[in-house]
């Protein structure tokens, strides 16, 4: 049986644990209300970019002057994945989420004959994956110290990437990360970026894809300025849903290990009244035996 002097360090222990517990708790809800708009505001236009490419790509695709970035180099043997993590953990099954779906992807695709390549974006993410596939990781990219992801960063991935693609590196691309969905679900979700991925069962989109359009300029110097640029936003976009996803997913983690705390400090507390009532009792049984000894 643990000592009074035990279970009050415990108990100050606890304690000292669901104070910072509660103040990480409050500081990712003040984060995620910023990240949170920020996720809904990129959506629309990254929605409207894929639109907008449907309706040209549909005119281009079939065309042997097609960029490679809509079209693909023509082979499916070569797979890039780009998974996007949290630079930081404490936030509950959040990145180990995205790295068993990437996991399971990578084992998906090696069974089918593919090779596959991995871009990490997130220490997370790298270190969940080197542990079991550490000979497919090509590049880890790294933002802890940048206190604010912008749309800066997306760009120089979707650089890479694209001289990745020009290099003939790979032949598919596609990108991994967790969808904010509410406060307490993100969804892993992976969405191709390379060939572009035409939504085809979206009406307006495909209602797009069909009406006839006049552009000024063509349709194939439009694309060369817009697929760079919608690869970019994507990206953009997977970062920001990924940030207001760790920002909610730590939030809950914080507040279940506050409540767990709270009770483990009841349960704590309670031990030590009973071992100090025990010991009480002891102490007045052997003074009473004493005195009638005497």
């Amino acid at each position: 049986m643990a000592s009074l002097k035990d279970l009050r360090g415990r108990i100050n222990s606890v304690k000292s644990t669901r104070k910072i517990t509660s103040a990480m708790k409050m500081v990712a809800a003040a984060k995620l209300r910023r990240a949170q708009a920020q996720a809904e505001a990129a959506r629309p236009y990254a929605q409207r970019m894929e639109r907008m490419l449907a309706s040209l790509g549909t005119a281009v695709a079939g065309s042997p002057d097609a960029p490679r970035m809509l079209v693909g180099t023509g082979r499916d043997q070569t797979h890039l994945l780009v998974v996007v993590t949290a630079e930081r953990g404490l936030s509950g099954p959040f990145n180990t989420n995205a790295g068993r779906f990437a996991r399971a992807r990578i084992r998906a695709l090696e069974a089918e004959g593919k090779t596959v390549k991995v871009l990490t974006v997130g220490r997370k993410g790298a270190a969940y994956l080197r542990r079991e596939f550490a000979n497919r990781i090509i590049g880890e990219i790294s933002y802890v110290n940048i206190k604010r992801i912008g749309f800066e960063q997306a760009d120089e991935i979707a650089t890479r990437i694209t001289a990745m693609l020009e290099a003939g590196e790979f032949d598919v691309c596609t990108l991994i990360y967790n969808r904010f969905q509410s406060v307490i679900a993100q969804v892993a979700s992976e969405q191709q970026l390379i060939p572009a991925a035409l939504p085809a069962n979206d009406t307006a989109a495909s209602a797009e894809a069909g009406a006839l359009y006049e552009y000024e300029p063509g349709e194939e110097e439009l694309l060369s300025a817009l697929l760079p640029k919608n690869l970019a936003i994507q990206i953009y976009r997977a970062l920001l849903e990924s940030q207001a996803g760790f920002y909610g997913s730590q939030m809950t983690a914080m507040d279940n290990a506050t409540r767990n705390a709270g009770e483990m400090i009841n349960k704590l507390t309670l031990n030590y009244n009973r071992t100090r009532q025990a010991n009480i009792t002891k102490e007045l049984i052997e003074i009473i035996s004493g005195a009638e000894a005497v």
